[in-house]
């Protein structure tokens, strides 16, 4: 039999609402620094929703020089380029004309593929009565921008990014709402074990925070309505929680065979071990107050990386600081961690960065590695009075040192979608891969 390869991670870069790179988003998460506000980027006032976690004083120019690159990247797309720019220097190895065809990419792809501004020229060409009428479209000029078309696609940042970065390999962009980037990054092991890559650039970018995005999660009654409070608004697992506050950003992990990143010397944050994925086939917005699906996932995903629940000692909870959400996760925590979860650390870093969407997945499986790598589990801020239906060990106050063999990322997603991620220490031996019912393990 084949042994499975194991699947290093070389390089991280993140883009965040407290912090344009992994270095100051990192020490903000440790410090329990949030980055919410009230919404500057278009008119909030008439929302019942005010305030967001916004990237702030970011200027794409200042890290992407190619003018025309920016021509066709939207917002979430110059987060994502300057992100993946950041985990390719990280790892210090990148794709050249002779190595391409074996670099792979994989990522989240955002929700709102359209900036609001491209949609306010509808007017343009739609009749009283909203029918559409091409003369109105013929004699408007829409769009003013030729290429907005191109930008509002699902997969425009997987051909942005490949073409920008010179990948000619396997590629992917994943869309699974919340779930997006951890289930990017979870394929993106699955294709490196099966040899079809070399490397993976694999991560995740969103931005709904316009119009369309704050009404379509305002409707759902899905935010916080802390407008006077936008410091607090996210607290998961508290027990006065009542919503999540939208986020925006991008994240990326560089991903190569261990061996050959030994072979070069390179730093090596964590092995991406194990992946689980499952449906929870209950609701739309929410998982079913058992847990239920997340159950399957976080199962999956240890066995999957040949690891029982003794072995992990921090959990990333996908924690969103909605009502549902925060008790179905800490019950699918119970389940599966058992008598262990008294001794299991347990944060959401949301309750700095709020909640990115298809970025999220993505954003906290860099975090998880450079928690393994430090030794510290970030701190859940903003936690005055823990829900009794969220009786776990939470991170409380400030970042815990803990020395982390392994950990695990929780992304759960609208539709009912959930992804579950194994990280583990690089000094770690990889357990021997099971064999369930006798049949031979797959590479």
């Amino acid at each position: 039999m084949i042994p499975r390869r194991r699947i290093a991670i070389t390089g991280i870069g993140m883009v965040t609402p407290v912090g344009h790179d992994a270095p100051t988003t990192w020490a903000n998460l440790r410090a329990g620094r949030g980055g919410f506000g009230h919404i500057q980027q278009f008119d909030a006032r008439t929302f019942p929703v005010r305030i967001g976690a916004e990237v702030k004083s970011f200027k794409p120019e200042a890290v992407i020089c190619d003018r025309n690159l920016l021509k066709f990247a939207s917002r979430s797309h110059a987060f994502a380029l300057a992100a993946a720019e950041e985990a390719l220097t990280d790892a210090g190895i990148r794709p050249d004309p002779s190595t391409g065809h074996r670099w792979g990419f994989s990522a989240g792809a955002g929700m709102m593929g359209v900036a609001f501004s491209e949609l306010e020229s509808v007017h343009a060409f739609c009749g009283q009565n909203g029918d559409f009428e091409p003369d109105g479209l013929l004699n408007s000029g829409f769009p003013a921008d030729p290429v907005a078309f191109c930008r509002s696609q699902t997969n425009a940042g997987l051909g942005l990014l490949t073409r920008h970065f010179g990948i000619r390999g396997y590629a992917t962009a994943v869309h699974t709402a919340c779930a997006s980037g951890g289930q990017a990054l979870g394929t993106a092991l699955k294709v490196m074990r099966r040899g079809l890559t070399d490397f993976m650039l694999a991560g995740g970018y969103d931005s709904m925070l316009n119009p369309m995005g704050l009404s379509g999660f305002c409707l759902l009654g899905a935010l916080s309505v802390d407008n006077d409070t936008p410091e607090r608004a996210s607290r998961p697992f508290d027990k006065t929680r009542n919503g999540f506050v939208l986020g925006e950003g991008a994240g990326f992990l560089v991903l190569e065979e261990w061996e050959a990143a030994r072979a070069r010397g390179a730093r090596i944050y964590a092995e991406l071990a194990g992946d689980g994925n499952s449906l929870s086939s209950y609701r739309i917005t929410d998982s079913h107050p058992s847990g239920d699906g997340p159950i399957q996932a976080m199962q999956q995903a240890l066995s999957d990386a040949a690891m029982e629940p003794e072995n992990v000692d921090y959990v990333n909870a996908h924690g969103t600081s909605t009502p549902m959400n925060d008790r179905s996760e800490c019950a699918a925590l119970r389940a599966v961690f058992g008598p262990q979860i008294e001794c299991l650390a347990v944060s959401s870093t949301k309750s700095c960065m709020g909640h990115l969407i298809a970025a999220a997945g993505a954003v906290e499986a860099g975090v998880c590695a450079l928690a393994i790598r430090d030794g510290i589990a970030p701190v859940n801020a903003n936690l005055l009075q823990t829900d009794p239906e969220c009786d776990v060990n939470i991170v409380l106050g400030q970042s815990r040192p803990l020395r982390i063999r392994a950990a695990i990322s929780n992304s759960l997603g609208f539709g009912g979608s959930n992804s579950c991620l194994v990280f583990r220490h690089p000094d770690e031996v990889a357990a021997p891969r099971r064999c369930d019912r006798g049949q031979p393990a797959t590479p």
